[in-house]
């Protein structure tokens, strides 16, 4: 039988999940839309077809944690969306105006086509920006000053970097040929200036927030943090070096950029995410504050364990159906 005090934790850890799962999938095929090429309709059109089985499942995961923070944590959702309704209004414009972008390429006459690949690319930058500074802004405990507002835009720079380099590395798994060479040289740009704005939030976030200096400093969660920065550093040190050797032969270690970028995906949020547990609500409200009656969690637990491996499991069949290089984009 599971507690009453596990349970906001069991739901913390669902959400946490989530929300990875959200910045893996959706930030690769969102720096696919950042690095659309405006000048090369043929390539335009292989990058999108990259994308396409995949695009719209991915942002399930936003909706599943965005559904999970409204129904396990009502009072932090309430705090969350109160101090971030602009922004998160924002983004939904970008995703809307990708959603439409994605649709409308296909349908209008060739003349119109650039038009829409502009709106794709700008909805890409809208959606991926907009995170980035909700990022920044959770962090700096929705403080209104001028520093908060300028460690949110430092965030929503540098996720918007990051989602560029995942949609790079993305693209040297999935594309052959010249366009496969551009992905290369885009990881690599990419890969520098996330690596500065990694560098940048590990070095600026323990000074302006006295918790996460605490918690990095402090056993247990100190040799933790520790190992964070060191593993993601050098995952960028060995990544340069692959993208340096890269195309092999028979496309060979295609794969290692991306999976790299995901490791370093995955340790930066665990950092993320130690640094402020068990916080949901930077200083203010706990997991176990914020919950909900115990009584519903457990109810709402009954689905989740339906409803996430179902999740799970058609992400899991899409890309083993639509896995391999992309081939030419076809409308019937």
């Amino acid at each position: 039988m599971i507690s009453d005090a596990s349970l906001p934790v069991i739901f913390a850890g669902l959400m946490a999940l989530s929300v990875i799962v959200y910045a893996i999938l959706d930030g690769y095929d969102l720096g696919v839309g950042l690095l659309l090429p405006l000048d090369n309709d043929q390539q335009a059109d292989q990058m999108i077809a990259s994308i396409g089985p995949f695009w719209d499942a991915n942002e399930t995961w936003l909706v599943l944690a965005v559904g999970l923070l409204l129904i396990a944590f009502p009072s932090a959702h309430n705090v969350i969306l109160k101090a971030l309704y602009i922004p998160a209004a924002i983004m939904l414009v970008g995703l809307i105006l990708r959603g439409v972008a994605f649709d409308f390429r296909a349908k209008v006459a060739q003349v119109n086509k650039h038009r829409w690949n502009q709106i794709f690319k700008l909805g890409s930058f809208i959606a991926s920006a907009s995170q980035g500074y909700m990022l920044g802004n959770f962090v700096m405990g929705f403080d209104t000053s001028v520093t908060a507002f300028l460690f949110s835009i430092l965030s929503a720079l540098g996720v918007t970097c990051a989602y560029a380099l995942i949609g790079s590395t993305w693209l040297i798994l999935k594309t052959t040929d010249d366009l496969q060479l551009l992905a290369i040289k885009w990881a690599k740009l990419a890969g520098k200036v996330s690596f500065i704005g990694i560098l940048a939030v590990c070095i600026v976030n323990p000074l302006i927030n006295q918790f996460v200096f605490e918690r990095w400093t402090s056993a247990p969660f100190g040799y933790f943090m520790a190992l964070v920065p060191f593993v993601c550093f050098t995952l960028f040190y060995i990544g340069n070096l692959v993208l340096k050797q890269l195309p092999l032969k028979d496309d060979t270690g295609c794969w290692l950029p991306f999976l790299m970028t995901v490791v370093i995906y995955v340790f930066c949020f665990c950092g993320f995410a130690f640094s402020f547990y068990p916080y949901v609500v930077p200083g203010e409200l706990t997991i176990w504050q914020a919950a909900s009656a115990p009584e519903s969690l457990r109810f709402i637990l009954y689905g989740a364990l339906v409803v996430i491996p179902c999740i799970l499991g058609y992400t899991v069949f899409s890309y083993r159906v639509f896995w391999g290089k992309v081939q030419d984009l076809k409308y019937y």
